[in-house]
């Protein structure tokens, strides 16, 4: 079983969610000019959909420890992102300017699925190699 400080990543992963899914859609709207300045392709915020719950399954990864680097592992991983999704898009449904969209929660489950598919990844070629690192 993990250690229990390695849920902390995880933790403070979807407190930062969590506060910036607090944040009313005028006040988005406020910041995006700043953000397009390092990102000029970026036309709203969708993407970072992909980017958030790509870090928070990373996290979950990290927390679970060799549990992630299963299919069931990997199926677990993005079902703890997808719950917590759906939690975030119904908090957004009390946010001003703000409302639940069920394509967010699709592209909050690829960004976890990705991450997880590279955990994967990552411990099987470790692993084939015999390397100290797989645990």
């Amino acid at each position: 079983m993990a250690q229990k400080w390695r849920y902390l990543p995880a933790i403070f992963c979807m407190l930062a969610i969590f506060i910036t899914s607090s944040r009313s859609g005028e006040q988005l709207d406020s910041i995006l000019p700043w953000v397009q300045k390092w990102l000029p392709g970026l036309t709203d915020f969708n993407p970072m959909h992909y980017v958030a719950y790509f870090i928070l399954g990373l996290t979950v990864a990290f927390a679970m420890g060799r549990r992630a680097a299963t299919w069931r592992g990997l199926a677990l991983n993005v079902a703890i992102c997808v719950l917590y999704g759906l939690t975030d898009e119904w908090h957004q449904s009390y946010v001003p300017m703000r409302s639940p969209d069920p394509m967010d929660l699709l592209h909050d489950g690829i960004g976890a699925a990705v991450a997880g598919l590279i955990v994967l990844i990552f411990f099987v070629l470790f692993n084939r190699r015999g390397s100290k690192y797989y645990t």
